[in-house]
């Protein structure tokens, strides 16, 4: 279900509606493209819940499926399937030994550091092709793209499933 994006501006907001939505399509254009041009061996799905217990640790599958955005059922074989790979496994949570936790493994954290490798070297080469002033800037915003990704991290951790 796709969620309505705002374009609501306040007096304070110096960057206007339109401006605000521009920036937001090229980058979503960006990301989409550079996902489309990676090549794969999982899904998407699949990869971005191991960067979820990359970046945050053990969790519930519960706690997963709704971080990710899909249904339990799915979670529980996508889990199973990575457990059978060695890149996760599940673990009693020492708080309350009824309740099963999904951990990546050393060999998944191994393939998530591969794969942000691998896009960030590709990533790279297409920055290559930049100007020296248009790459100058790209560096500059950096900050503002490290922020950007902490509020998206946000809001997908507290928005449930999607």
């Amino acid at each position: 279900m796709l969620r309505s994006v705002s374009s609501r501006s306040t007096t304070r907001d110096p960057v206007a509606a339109p401006d605000r939505l521009r920036a937001a399509t090229a980058v979503y254009e960006l990301l989409a493209s550079f996902i489309r041009r990676t090549p794969r061996d999982m899904s998407l799905t699949s990869l971005s819940a191991l960067a979820t217990l990359s970046r945050i640790g053990p969790r519930r599958i519960t706690d997963l499926a709704a971080s990710e955005g899909v249904a339990q059922p799915s979670v529980t074989a996508m889990v199973t399937t990575l457990e059978r790979a060695g890149l996760v496994e599940r673990r009693r949570d020492p708080a309350d030994k009824r309740v099963v936790m999904v951990a990546i493994t050393d060999a998944g954290s191994a393939y998530v550091r591969a794969r942000r490798e691998a896009g960030a070297q590709t990533f790279s080469q297409a920055l290559e092709k930049l100007s020296p002033d248009e790459a100058a800037t790209l560096a500059a915003a950096v900050p503002v793209i490290e922020h950007l990704r902490a509020i998206v991290d946000e809001q997908r951790g507290s928005a449930g499933p999607r």
